[in-house]
């Protein structure tokens, strides 16, 4: 999961941290751009066995 958000060059110098449990996963942390927060959730929802996202990303 953090491998996939990290491998995305746009999201390399974000603050954002992953918490995972049992397929629901939980994005908080900061970011400079609401293109960040839509980037990682999209990242996020596309690696398999993800079944929930929830977006607690705020902007810096």
């Amino acid at each position: 999961m953090k491998a996939a958000i990290f491998s995305e060059p746009s999201l390399k110098s974000s603050e954002i941290n992953v918490e995972t449990f049992k397929g629901a996963v939980q994005l908080s942390g900061f970011v400079k751009y609401q293109a960040d927060i839509n980037k990682a959730i999209e990242v996020t929802r596309s690696v398999h066995g993800v079944s929930s996202v929830k977006n607690d990303m705020r902007l810096k």
